[in-house]
């Protein structure tokens, strides 16, 4: 508690320094904490027999200077009126800083220092607070002291430690300069190594020390003005210009030094020698680059200017460049990609490596702001990175995939081509086991490798800066290459390697996924196409932060690439078609030009070198331009030859024609000298010095050649060749050794697949990321997923149904199910139909339900397999969720619905639910779920089994205990295996694919009604195994369910549906569940969607006469159901059914079960629907209708519907009555004569109809029969009926009824027609009324004469017919009443006259030549004489009375029926 009082106490001191009103307490307290700390750093010293001793023995010496200034001090504390820290820090100081102090005066000096830097005394407000923080650090820094004990000097070293820190985490740090800071780091440094040789603690406190020192340092970064002079809370006024310092101040890895020559403490080795001997037996020569140079002043004025600075950028670049010198240091000792080995100490390098990441960490991406820092990432860091990365220690690895994920994070834009080469070269390369990593490089890097997988814009920026970038390389491509491959265990186990490799691969997908979810990219993207010539190499964008502008011109580079890639294997092949094919393809002019050639060779990987070289080098005049275009597309700006010609030689295979290697490299030295000119006096000393070096080259790595060339043979060789002077000696001998250290390769290395990192290659790659395009950043969209996605999704679902296969965990199962689901949902989103389908069929073969069964309890072992009930949930998830873009994919999850239902899995009801739910959801108690209607089904057949071969039936079996022979009950272990796969089958809601299937994409829709027709199977004619045929009915099932779903898109399913029931209904013989559901299924489809489909009735109504093809034993069993649906679609459709051909098949159903006893009932009900009401009988079905009704009335068995169906005709005539006064009323004249003579056809069919019935055996049918015949003929009065037509009539109907009836009189036995002698009479009444209703219009016709002679005849024949062998006295008196009426009518109207003209009398003539043979008195009795014809007019009158009722009796009969 007193210590904060005291604080609180400072802190009033702070605020107000100046104020003589500062409480008194508060400066007491500070005063007797510094009296204290006086004391204590006394007593220590007067211990000391040095100190201690002078002072006792009362000499007349005054008291050594250190003992009197504290002593001063301590006069002072009391009664001060300013508080300057420099007063009261001084005399602790001079302790620090005096030689003569030993260990543990010292340690007590410096406590008290760390005491007062830690109490927060001091802060920006403190007055001379800078000179304070100079002070401390400058002794600090220098602290001397005399050596008693090692443990002691350790102290003393921590203590420095601590007080180095606490001042730059202090407040008042900020007043510290930038050599003040870099000389805090040096001394941090210098104790890191000097801890070598002490103890661990030290050695661990000095690197903590070193750490928390870069971190505090560089986490002011983001708070630097972009003056790189200062910090934004620093006091200095001097504000230089990025621009300018760039230039201005060069330092180099050197001013870590205070610059006070004589102040190192303990002759402690400078910064340089300390970076040397930590790598114990470096050569002295590395020292040279780490020097440490001292600040006298000799060097450029603005870099003392800008160290003098309060801290910032500059000494921030000064630190980060001395990092990355401590990792240049190690690389001298030749750490290569084979050289180094585990021995050499990675202490250094890790050290340094974490520094490094530590300084990214915190400066982050404050970094990219300060050209200076971010070149030394650029181009030094990175450079080292690349060579840690092929370090065979784990360790060093690990840090430097944990560096470059850092700068990915914060500096990607700025590191474009460093990140690929990172992974081109390292990651690449390590971790696959061709290229002789260890396993431990192998695994640090795929974990590396994984950790970038799983930054969500990693893959897609990969994909669009270097995939879609012709000068790079595939570098997404190779890596889910990479990945997909690194999971596949090949002849081996599953191993973490394995699985790292596939959560690479999931953090991909998922990644794609989730974009999905941030919104797809709506415009379909068209796909790309050149129409004309652009230079490939010149296509540029103009706005890389706009998707609608990066995301075309991405896709369209990716294009050019991959056909660049084609016709490199064209040119491969054939050199000139190659060039053919890139005219072709618009990516060569059609008239080529010597650049787009060079460009194209320069530009495209996987040439052939040796063709490019021969091309190069020929002496062709185009080959010469292009050679010399080729030349220029290289940048040797600032570049020392040797770099230069091994880049160019990189690109082909120089020739070995010495003409040929001439004029390449006579190309080589123009372009060159032109960029670099330096030291060469003409392009010609450039092409002497080439030619050289290609020589030295060949001399000094050819086994053949014996006699190496030396030093002094090569310079002495190159004597005057710049333009007839020397080059300097230090310039050709670099060159010299340069060359012998490392071969210049004149042949392509073969089998390389991921390059090494050369010195060369580096320094090229730094030249283009000067000029290469834009960082793309992706944002959170799929813009460029589905082309991604396209490249991977193969190798991706290989690789997890592998992984999935080899895996024996919950958890990996989880993760590749992740996986899949991921994969199916981008499929789905950006609409790769045939990778989904993959994907479906990989999963079937998981969920085991394929296989052919084995074993002995197929539904157990499914309980107790987790992975088969995984991937079996997962694909009906996928089927339920992805339905519309699964195509073939239908086939395989239909195998599996058919598998589950075998086993009897599925609910007895999920096909008919699957239809029912949707049409009847009104009902009560329709839709069920499944999951109720399966465990319903299931506890059911626990009691009962449905069949040996289902699950329940063998498990009931287990279950039940009366069986004959006892069973053992289920173990617990079985119960819970069942309840499993119960479970399982929920999950996976199999009746939703069917039930949801309106709502699927049409094609999908069709796949899906095709696979159940090929599922099913196809029927065949004999006996099939019972299992097949109940496949066959369930998927039939299914097809009608889906088909009743999508009522609305019935098109596109009918055919299907239409031929596979033609197909069970035509191969069948014999009744069956598989027909009886084919064909009332069809009744069922009919029934269902005759309302809805108008269009389509005629199709769906023709449908029904696969009905009449049934086979005739199939047709028996099935006649009754088959007509009670008939009727019941009749009844609830009879308004939709518009056209003949749809009636024709509804009446032809009707009509044959006229015949069939049980059925006929409900056939003639509905005959009776359509017919007893007038509104559904149409001119379109009557004939129809007539016909079926006639079939009724003649069907044997009961009389009394047929004459119901005699009733059902007559009265039809109605109808024809109201047809024509409606035509009349509505059409025009055309129309009305055409509907006109359709109703008198159908008038004429209806009569000839009833005519047949009217020859029925039974007596009471055929009577009813002929008077309906004579209603029909004699109520037509609101029928315009044209003569002709009766004529017809007459000779077809009337005439013939007649003559029939009297054959059937004389021919057949009474007992098979009872009462003949009845109907001739009634046939006989027909005959006359229907002749005198209609004698006024037929006496008109020309042949009149005819038809009456007919009459007469059959007058005749009837007065003279036997029934059973003797003559009817009824028609003996009936035949000449009938006739004398007849004849009275004619005479009245004046039809029977004798007329004296010629033609006229022949019909009286022939009259009577009849009618006496009938009745010769007749004539006498119709025209007696003259005077007593008055008498006959009554009589006549009396007839027409007669008639008359009748005729009103005969016309009315249809309308009161109606």
């Amino acid at each position: 508690m007193g210590r904060l009082k005291l604080q609180s106490g400072i802190k009033a001191i702070e605020e107000e320094p100046e104020d003589s009103e500062t409480s008194p307490s508060s400066k007491a307290a500070l005063a007797c904490m510094i009296n204290s700390e006086i004391g204590a750093v006394l007593a220590v010293m007067r211990r000391n027999v040095r100190w201690g001793g002078r002072y006792i023995s009362g000499d007349d010496q005054l008291e050594h200077s250190l003992i009197q200034s504290l002593k001063a001090l301590r006069k002072q504390i009391f009664s001060w009126h300013t508080i300057n820290p420099a007063v009261y820090l001084q005399p602790f100081l001079d302790v620090v800083r005096s030689e003569e102090t030993g260990a543990p005066i010292t340690g007590v000096a410096l406590s008290s220092v760390y005491k007062i830097l830690t109490l927060d005394v001091l802060d920006l407000n403190t007055v001379n607070i800078e000179d304070a923080m100079h002070l401390v650090v400058d002794a600090v820094t220098s602290c001397r002291f005399e050596v008693t004990d090692p443990g002691s000097e350790e102290v003393v070293l921590m203590k420095i430690l601590q007080i180095l820190l606490a001042c730059m985490k202090s407040k008042a740090s900020i007043m510290l300069s930038n050599q003040h800071v870099c000389t805090v780091v040096n001394t941090c440094f210098r104790i890191v190594h000097q801890a070598g040789t002490k103890g661990e603690l030290l050695q661990r406190v000095a690197r903590h020390t070193m750490h928390e020192l870069v971190r505090c340092i560089f986490s002011h970064l983001k708070d630097v003005n972009s003056t790189e002079g200062s910090l934004v809370k620093g006091t200095s006024s001097i504000k230089h210009e990025i621009g300018g310092i760039d230039s201005d101040y060069n330092f180099g890895s050197k001013q870590l030094e205070n610059g006070n020559g004589s102040s190192e403490y303990d002759s402690q080795p400078s910064l340089a020698s300390l970076a040397s001997s930590a790598c114990s037996g470096l050569v002295t020569g590395v020292i040279d680059d780490i020097t440490v140079r001292s600040g006298n002043g000799k060097d450029s004025v603005p870099y003392d200017h800008l160290m003098t600075e309060p801290y910032g950028v500059p000494c921030m670049v000064e630190i980060f460049h001395f990092l990355c010198s401590l990792l240049n240091v190690v690389e001298h000792m030749g750490m290569g990609s084979r050289s180094n080995t585990i021995a050499f100490d990675e202490d250094v390098p890790l050290f340094a490596l974490g520094l490094i990441n530590s300084a990214i960490e915190l400066g982050g991406p404050s970094i990219g702001q300060h050209p200076r820092l971010l070149g030394l990432v650029q181009d030094e860091l990175f450079r080292n990175l690349m060579q840690f990365g092929l370090s065979v220690s784990p360790l060093i690895l690990s840090m430097v995939c944990s560096i470059v994920l850092n700068l990915y994070h914060h500096l990607r834009t700025e590191l474009k081509l460093q990140l690929e080469a990172f992974f081109s070269c390292v990651i690449l390369r390590l971790a696959q086991s061709r290229y002789e990593a260890s396993y431990q490089q192998q695994e640090v890097a795929m974990e590396a490798l994984v950790d970038f997988c799983r930054q969500k814009t990693f893959m897609v920026e990969m994909y669009a800066n270097v995939d879609c970038d012709i000068t790079c390389s595939n570098v997404f491509e190779d890596l889910a290459n990479l990945l997909s491959r690194s999971a596949f265990p090949v002849n081996c186990p599953l191993s973490s390697m394995h699985i790292l490799a596939l959560d690479g691969l999931i953090a991909v997908i998922q990644g794609m996924a989730e974009r999905i979810t941030n919104g797809l990219v709506t415009s379909e993207q068209a796909p790309v196409n050149l129409d004309e010539y652009t230079p490939f190499w010149m296509v540029k964008c103009d706005n890389y932060s706009d998707p609608d502008q990066w995301v075309p011109f991405v896709r369209r580079r990716k294009y050019i690439k991959r056909r660049l890639m084609i016709g490199a294997d064209h040119f491969n092949r054939d050199p000139k078609k190659g060039l053919e094919f890139l005219q072709g393809t618009h990516l060569l002019p059609e008239k080529l030009d010597p650049q787009s050639v060079a460009c194209f060779f320069r530009y495209t990987a996987g040439l052939d070198k040796n063709l490019v070289g021969d091309f190069l080098g020929n002496h062709d005049e185009f080959c010469v331009q292009v050679l010399h275009e080729f030349a220029g597309t290289f940048d040797f700006q600032d570049m020392n030859l040797d770099t230069a010609l091994r880049l160019f030689l990189e690109t082909f295979r120089l020739p070995g024609e010495s003409q040929k290697i001439q004029r390449v490299l006579e190309a080589f030295s123009e372009r060159y000298y032109e960029q670099s000119p330096q030291i060469l006096a003409n392009k010609d000393a450039a092409l002497l010095l080439s030619y050289s070096l290609i020589m030295l080259n060949t001399d000094q790595h050819n086994v053949q050649v014996k006699k190496k060339m030396t030093e002094e043979d090569f310079i002495r060789n190159n004597r005057h060749i710049n333009g007839g002077s020397d080059l300097p000696r230090e310039f050709l001998s670099e060159l010299y050794h340069s060359i012998c250290k490392n071969e210049i390769r004149t042949t392509p290395e073969h089998g390389a697949g991921f390059p090494e990192m050369t010195p060369s290659r580096w320094i090229d790659l730094m030249h283009k990321s000067k000029k290469t395009a834009s960082f793309i950043v992706s944002d959170s969209k799929a813009y460029l997923d589905h082309d991604m996605f396209a490249i991977m999704s193969g190798p991706t679902i290989a690789a997890i149904s592998v992984v999935f296969d080899h895996a024996e965990h919950e958890d990996v199962y989880q993760t590749c199910i992740d996986g899949f689901l991921a994969v199916a949902k981008i499929s789905a989103c950006h609409h790769l139909e045939d990778v989904l389908d993959d994907l479906v069929v990989s999963l079937c073969k998981f969920t085991t339900l394929l296989n052919p069964s084995s074993v002995e309890e197929p539904v157990l072992a499914f309980g107790d397999d987790t992975k088969a009930r995984m991937a079996t949930v997962t694909v009906f998830t996928i089927a339920n969720r992805y339905g519309d873009f699964i195509r073939t994919g239908w086939r395989n999850i239909l195998d599996c619905i058919l598998k589950l239902h075998k086993l009897g899995l599925l609910p007895a009801r999920v096909a008919s639910d699957a239809a029912d739910d949707s049409e009847l959801s009104s009902e009560p108690g329709h839709g069920k779920s499944l999951t109720n209607s399966l465990s319903a089904a299931h506890m059911q057949s626990i009691g009962t089994p449905r069949r040996s071969s289902g699950l329940m039936g063998r498990f009931s079996q287990l279950l039940s205990l009366d069986t004959e022979e006892p069973r053992s009950q289920p173990t617990e272990q079985q119960l819970a295996a069942h309840q499993r796969t119960l479970q399982t089958i929920q999950k996976c809601h199999i009746d939703s694919i069917f039930t949801e299937s309106k709502f699927l994409h049409a094609d999908s829709l069709l796949q899906l009604a095709r696979a159940l027709i090929w599922a099913a199977g196809r029927p065949q004619k004999g006996n099939s195994s019972p299992e097949d045929e109940d496949t066959a009915v369930f998927c039939l099932e299914l097809l009608i369910a889906i088909t009743l779903n999508n009522r609305d898109r019935i098109v596109l399913l009918w055919h299907g549906v239409y031929e596979h029931i033609s197909n069970i209904v035509q191969s069948t013989v014999m009744p069956c569940a598989l027909v009886e559901k084919a064909v009332f299924g069809l009744l069922r489809i009919c029934q269902r969607l005759l309302p809805y489909k108008e269009n389509l009735a005629d199709e769906l109504l023709r449908s029904l006469q696969l009905v009449l093809k049934l086979d005739a034993r199939v047709a028996d069993a099935y006649c009754e159901q088959i007509t009670q649906e008939v009727s019941r679609l009749v009844k609830a459709n009879a308004t939709h059914v518009r056209s003949p051909m749809g009636w024709r098949t509804i009446t032809s159903l009707l009509s044959i079960t006229a015949r069939h006893p049980e059925a006929s009932e409900a056939g003639f009900d509905a005959l009776l629907f359509i017919m007893s009401d007038g509104d559904h009988l149409l001119p379109a079905n009557y004939v129809l209708c007539i016909d079926a009704a006639r079939q009724f009335a003649e069907s044997r068995g009961q009389a009394d519907r047929s004459l119901r169906a005699l009733d059902l005709m007559a009265r039809s005539v109605t109808c024809l009555a109201q047809w024509a006064q409606d035509s009349k009323d509505a059409l025009g004249e055309v129309d009305a004569v055409k509907m006109s003579q359709d109703i008198g056809e159908m008038w004429l069919r209806l009569a000839q109809g009833l005519r047949k019935v009217c020859l029925d055996q039974r007596e009471e049918v055929r009577n009813h029969a002929l008077l309906s015949l004579q209603m029909c003929l004699t109520g037509v009065d609101g029928i315009r009926l044209p003569h002709g037509l009766w004529l017809q009539c007459f000779d077809l109907v009337i005439f013939t009824v007649l003559d029939d009836l009297l054959e059937i009189a004389q021919v057949h036995s009474q007992k098979d027609y009872r009462n003949m002698e009845g109907t001739l009479i009634l046939a006989l009444k027909l005959l006359s009324k229907v002749f005198l209703q209609l004698l006024h219009e037929l006496s008109q016709l020309t042949t009149f004469c005819k038809l009456w002679l007919g009459v007469l005849s059959r007058m005749e024949k009837y007065l003279k017919v036997k029934v059973r062998g003797k003559k009817s006295e009824k028609l003996q008196d009936l035949a000449p009443e009938l006739l004398k009426n007849t004849l009275l009518v004619m005479k009245n109207m004046g039809v029977l006259v004798q007329r004296s003209a010629l033609g006229g009398d022949s019909l009286w003539e022939l009259t009577w030549l009849h009618v006496n043979n009938i009745s010769p008195a007749l004539q006498s009795e119709v025209f007696p004489s003259q005077d007593s014809e008055q008498s006959l007019h009554p009589e006549a009158a009396r007839t027409e009375e007669n008639l008359a009722p009748n005729q009103v009796v005969a016309s009315e009969g249809p309308h009161s029926g109606g």
